[in-house]
């Protein structure tokens, strides 16, 4: 049984730190290691299991992400095509379209190993395999991390609900994917009250764009107004250009009215685990909560919010690149 001890120890460490703050990436890092861990021990434990339970076992770690993988790579070259059907061919619609075909030139690739007859060729696809094998480990991560963050509820008495901004279509119209935030803190706003709380206020955050007529707080704050929230209910803050922008002065005006705040961040799912890592940093007293997001546009919002969240970790990310691709061409070299 002690091959079970570094799961075990792994999960301890997750569990403490997910205790200690919710909105930390190594949370994620934790949680994918244990999981790695404990398929490596069941697969030690493969040889005393009756055979039923062993090929259980076996299909589990090595089949099933095989056709997962294949599976994935279909979904997301479809979800591709109806993202550039529904919102245009620029770059970021077409995220989900470029991974799916990269899982299938990988599994291409993964399968010409030892056929080509050429060391170099083999070295550079292996080295290459690893290097998509790191990132793809850090996606899953954030994935399941990502979906256990937003199951988070507020518990408790808040005292504002926080509702970060995004562009407005036109310059001056609140589209649905804002709309959907807004409805998100109308409801926290709507069911605080109605358990008999004193509170919440709620704050919109965004400033005006370059193309925007007016500043998106106040877009969001007037959207509000006519939903039947009284203006003595409402704050704004007009200055933020980014996420990180949007809750540091937040933050400023809470803290300016109440010092002892305690508040709630709501966005669209797919971005409330990095707001969430983002809040953090701008030192923010609450959790981040998501708002729904159209399925089809999930899943290529969720590739940028993972590309950001690895560029944001460049220094160690870029590191252990390297070092990956040194230790590749090393091995290159010696086989050769």
């Amino acid at each position: 049984m002690l091959v079970f001890v570094p799961a075990v120890l792994l999960f301890a460490a997750f569990c403490l730190s997910v205790r200690e703050d919710r909105r930390r990436f190594q949370n994620a890092v934790l949680l994918g290691l244990t999981c790695i861990c404990l398929s490596l021990a069941l697969l030690w434990q493969v040889s005393h299991l009756p055979p039923l339970a062993a090929e259980v076992v076996v299909m589990a770690v090595f089949v099933l992400p095989v056709l997962g993988a294949a599976a994935l790579g279909v979904f997301l070259v479809a979800n591709g095509l109806t993202m550039a059907r529904r919102e245009g061919r620029r770059p970021a619609n077409l995220l989900s379209l470029m991974a799916g075909a990269g899982v299938f030139v990988m599994m291409a690739l993964v399968a010409a190993v030892g056929v080509s007859g050429s060391p170099l060729l083999d070295g550079i696809v292996v080295t290459l395999v690893m290097l998509v094998a790191y990132v793809s480990f850090l996606f899953l991560c954030f994935l399941g991390y990502a979906y256990l963050y937003g199951r988070i509820e507020v518990r408790g008495d808040v005292d504002y609900v926080v509702m970060l901004g995004s562009g407005l279509a036109g310059g001056e119209r609140v589209p649905p994917l804002l709309a959907s935030r807004l409805a998100k803190g109308r409801e926290i706003y709507a069911a605080q009250r109605a358990r008999g709380a004193a509170g919440p206020l709620l704050l919109t955050s965004g400033g005006q764009g370059p193309d925007e007529r007016l500043p998106e707080a106040r877009a969001m704050a007037d959207w509000l107004r006519g939903q039947g929230v009284p203006e003595e209910h409402l704050r704004r803050e007009e200055r933020s250009r980014t996420t990180a922008e949007n809750l540091a002065f937040s933050r400023e005006l809470m803290e300016a009215e109440c010092p002892a705040y305690r508040c709630v961040v709501v966005t669209n799912n797919f971005h409330a685990f990095r707001a969430a890592m983002t809040a953090r940093k701008a030192g923010v007293n609450g959790q981040v909560l998501g708002s729904p997001t159209a399925r089809y546009f999930w899943p290529s919002a969720t590739i940028r919010e993972f590309v950001a969240v690895f560029w944001e970790h460049r220094a160690v990310n870029l590191s252990i690149c390297a070092g990956i691709a040194v230790f590749g061409a090393l091995v290159t070299a010696g086989g050769m």
